[in-house]
């Protein structure tokens, strides 16, 4: 059983023993751990240090701030999906987990299977929500998205995005090491993922990353060795947003 390394997971729970354990698993499963903390101070710190893109939330820390309190501040300012850990699975407990909305709940104890569906359910349910709109604050800047192959999720640093490309009801995203990924999603909602600022349309069915452009010919442009179609349409505005006067 594996996933993609480039997800990163923070963990907070207050029992040593058993956030070793849930380390020493995820390690197993090939993500990225950031180091356990057990109190709500720590886990602000670790959030805002390590920049996890996900969190494991023990309910009960033994602290006047709990889990749940932890994840009132992760919806109002980071913006992180989070699963939580509890061994009180008592009604009231399940009443104050709901209204902050966690994107996965397992009960201790747990096994690596469950706690490996947990975390690809709570990616999901995460990326459908972001990707639908439902999430527009622009407090927490984020320099990745997750996309979808197969049944796994892979993390892509929007740097390594050259260009993007629309085919019918997919796009091909192609990277500098030329590891392209195909999606399932109109062109318009994949590009309003996408930093604004810095990915342009050159055409109806391409957009490059601006600061990647070098070569520019009338018809096309070049960056990292690709050339990338421009239409008449887009043109004029893409030499605006380079700077350039004809």
């Amino acid at each position: 059983m594996s996933t993609d390394i480039n997800v990163r997971i923070g963990i907070v729970e207050d029992e040593l023993i058993i956030a070793e354990k849930i380390k020493r698993i995820l390690i197993g499963m090939e993500y990225l751990v950031c180091e356990p903390v057990s109190t709500y101070d720590e886990a602000i710190t670790m959030i805002e240090k390590e920049k996890p893109d996900m969190l494991l939330l023990d309910i009960n820390l033994n602290e006047m701030k709990d889990g749940i309190d932890l994840a009132e501040e992760i919806n109002q300012k980071y913006h992180l999906p989070f699963i939580f850990l509890t061994a009180n699975s008592d009604n009231n407990t399940i009443r104050r987990a709901i209204k902050v909305k966690p994107n996965a709940y397992l009960v201790k104890p747990f096994d690596k299977n469950e706690l490996f569906a947990a975390i690809e359910i709570a990616i999901n349910n995460y990326s459908e929500i972001k990707n639908s709109g439902a999430i527009t604050t622009s407090q927490t800047v984020k320099d990745f998205i997750f996309i979808k192959e197969g049944s796994r999720f892979i993390k892509l640093q929007f740097d390594e995005i050259v260009y993007v490309e629309s085919r019918e009801n997919y796009v091909i995203i192609h990277t500098k090491d030329n590891k392209n990924s195909i999606i399932r999603s109109t062109f318009s909602d994949f590009l309003g993922q996408l930093p604004a600022d810095e990915f342009f349309r050159t055409h109806r069915g391409f957009a490059v990353q601006l600061k990647l452009v070098g070569n520019i010919e009338p018809t096309e442009v070049m960056a990292n060795s690709f050339i990338i179609p421009v239409s008449n349409t887009y043109r004029e505005s893409l030499y605006k947003a380079l700077g350039i006067k004809e």
